[in-house]
């Protein structure tokens, strides 16, 4: 039987593409977070959050705000948005309509050198847990700037989508449009009696 011999530096000259043009994932720690939080979730008998780009976008901007503020006490800070100063600012710099906010919640946590299980700690055995632990939270995004970590949790519903304010004008517009339809055949339908 025959075997191919392949010399070792023609194997490292034609496997050198693959390993130059592998995609490099800069969100790796982000994702990390997410996949923790998720497996904590699924452990609950909870659905996984999906990744949620305009929220992922708020994270990283808020974590950007938060970089040179000093670690509070425990790590923990509450995250209503009014606590954020730059809020709409920063609303306005990932498309997001302030409506669609009302239902989300803003997570910081800070934890020297971002210790993936401190962090993760820090979601799960705290206040922030009960948020974690409610099923109307469906999508996620996640921010990191140096020991700080910024989770944005989303709804499904309008209110908590993230949405711009051209798809909430949208789905504001069409969300009416089926009874719209239906006052105007029953118009119709009256009319076309008579």
């Amino acid at each position: 039987m025959a075997s191919l011999r392949v010399p070792p530096a023609a194997l490292l000259f034609l496997l050198a593409p693959l390993l130059i043009l592998a995609p490099v994932n800069c969100d790796d720690e982000e994702g990390h977070v997410l996949s923790g939080i998720n497996s904590y979730r699924q452990s609950h008998n909870l659905p996984a959050l999906t990744k949620h780009d305009k929220a992922d976008c708020l994270a990283d901007e808020i974590a950007d705000e938060m970089e040179n503020q000093p670690c509070p006490r425990g790590g923990i800070t509450p995250g209503p948005a009014s606590q954020f100063t730059q809020y709409p600012k920063l609303l306005g710099k990932c498309d997001i309509d302030i409506n669609t906010t009302t239902e989300g919640v803003i997570l910081p946590v800070c934890v020297h050198d971002r210790v993936a299980t401190l962090v993760l700690t820090n979601y799960t055995l705290s206040q922030h847990a009960r948020y974690l632990n409610n099923s109307k939270y469906t999508g996620a995004g996640v921010g990191t700037e140096k020991d700080w970590t910024v989770l944005v949790l989303t709804t499904n519903t309008v209110g908590g989508s993230f949405a711009s304010g051209a798809t909430c004008l949208i789905n504001c517009v069409f969300g009416w449009s089926h009874y719209l339809m239906f006052l105007l055949l029953g118009v119709f339908l009256v009319d076309y009696a008579h």
